[in-house]
């Protein structure tokens, strides 16, 4: 991590600090006592409680310094009116003095596996920092530049959003080099409107980005290949429009691997890629068109991809004595859930789908979890759904011609635990899967615990 004083912190941010402490240092910043290391700058924030409760707790820890509205003792302390945006402008300044290339990752669906590829591909030929996991809001994001190391050579970033603003701030603070769009789904379609809304929001990533900054979006998604037509210079991928510049034809799976060749102009890729599902094909091409992009050599890109292995959490192949279970509780959309079963409905033993609700769909709620239990109908045999729209979800099951009984809805996590129990049998195939407040990897634990 950078060595930053609290003199040129509060120049960045326009914070008022005691001459006497102007040299210290910081190393990274963290707004978490529980998890604050030594020589951090502790970041006060006011949600639940007042983040100045834990001012002392913070010092006792060895934090370096506060960053704080208001300086209760004698202490390293750089004070502003807002702490979250003064945090912001620590991030940018610091993101200047190292001066590395930044490539900014949004979409609705598979942001995070896209940076951890992109990030995959680009470690192969230079020092790649990137966000970790939960980092990509505006606490999260410049948290994860200031644990940058001050050789980091390229910095990449997953930028997420639910509101209008967001993304232009998040983009303000990383201005990237390049901007990476991977799709725009239904996530957030509460707070947006529509998806026209939710692309108006996404394309905020460009406010921030340099002058000669290059573009990289899915050229299969009907709203982003229109931005393509428009904005230059732009760089897309996909499996399905012709007229992409990075192009995969001939995907195949076979046993937990895809295969498939990427045509990049004359030149050939054939990859191999260690995960199942089509869905991973577009966060695998953008990877690809950033490497290129950035001079990796091809060899190297399709080792790494080779070598890849996704987040814990995210599709996770779990093999116990008694069941194969697919771990993908991190969060859920439609079109993510979507995926999910289709992976399940590949899979070969009985097939149960243990599935949460998918939150922020605002008016279209209802529907699509009707849809959901739909598909659930085709690719599971029984179908266990948790949340107030659990019911709708089972009426679509029913209605796609799930026997009845094969599909429960609940509202409590224990009884759906019981019914699991009941229900499964040795050789079964679960996935579980839904929005990260829906917490179901809760469910997982209980029915792995209660297995033993």
């Amino acid at each position: 991590m950078g060595r930053i004083t609290l003199e040129q912190a509060a120049a960045w941010c326009g914070g008022k600090i005691d001459p006497k402490y102007k040299d210290v240092e910081f190393f990274g910043a963290n707004n978490d006592t529980r998890k604050i290391q030594e020589g951090q700058l502790f970041v006060v924030l006011k949600g639940v409680r007042d983040g100045h409760e834990f001012v002392q707790t913070a010092l006792e820890k060895k934090a370096a310094a506060v960053l704080c509205n208001h300086c209760d003792g004698d202490y390293p302390a750089i004070v502003v009116e807002d702490t979250r945006i003064a945090l912001g402008r620590i991030a940018q300044g610091e993101r200047k003095r190292i001066g590395m290339k930044v490539v900014g990752i949004t979409g609705s669906v598979g942001k995070s596996t896209t940076k951890e590829m992109t990030a995959a591909v680009l470690e192969t030929t230079f020092i790649t920092g990137k966000t970790p996991v939960n980092h990509n809001n505006d606490i999260g994001m410049p948290m994860a530049i200031l644990a940058m190391p001050e050789d980091t050579q390229v910095a990449v970033l997953e930028m997420g959003m639910n509101h209008f603003r967001e993304m232009a701030y998040l983009s303000s603070i990383a201005q990237p080099d390049i901007a990476v769009i991977v799709n725009i789904g239904t996530m957030h379609i509460e707070h947006l409107g529509s998806q026209e809304g939710i692309l108006q929001a996404k394309l905020e990533i460009l406010e921030g980005m340099r002058s000669d900054g290059t573009v990289i979006l899915n050229g299969d998604d009907r709203l982003l290949w229109k931005v393509h037509q428009m904005r230059r210079p732009c760089i897309c991928f996909g499996t399905m429009n012709p007229e992409v510049e990075i192009l995969a034809e001939n995907v195949v799976m076979d046993a937990g691997t895809m295969r498939f060749t990427v045509h990049d102009g004359d030149q050939t890729l054939d990859i191999n890629l260690p995960v199942e599902g089509h869905h991973f094909v577009p966060d695998a091409l953008a990877a690809i068109a950033v490497g290129l992009k950035m001079g990796v050599h091809p060899e190297k890109i399709k080792q790494s991809l080779a070598d890849f292995r996704n987040m814990a959490g995210r599709q996770e192949m779990i093999k116990t004595d008694k069941y194969c279970i697919i771990k993908d509780c991190y969060n859920a959309g439609p079109e993510s859930m979507n995926a999910a079963l289709q992976v399940l409905g590949n899979q070969q033993g009985r097939k149960i789908a243990v599935l949460g609700e998918m939150l922020e769909l605002g008016v279209s709620a209802q529907a699509e979890h009707y849809r959901i239990g739909r598909i659930a109908a085709e690719k599971a045999d029984c179908l266990l759904a948790y949340g107030p729209n659990g019911a709708r979800m089972v009426q679509g099951a029913v209605t796609g011609g799930m026997i009845n009984g094969k599909a429960q809805a609940f509202e409590d996590q224990g009884e759906m635990v019981k019914a699991l129990k009941r229900l499964a049998r040795p050789g079964d195939v679960l996935l579980f899967k839904g929005s990260r407040g829906m917490h179901m990897e809760l469910v997982l634990e209980q029915f792995l615990r209660e297995e033993k």
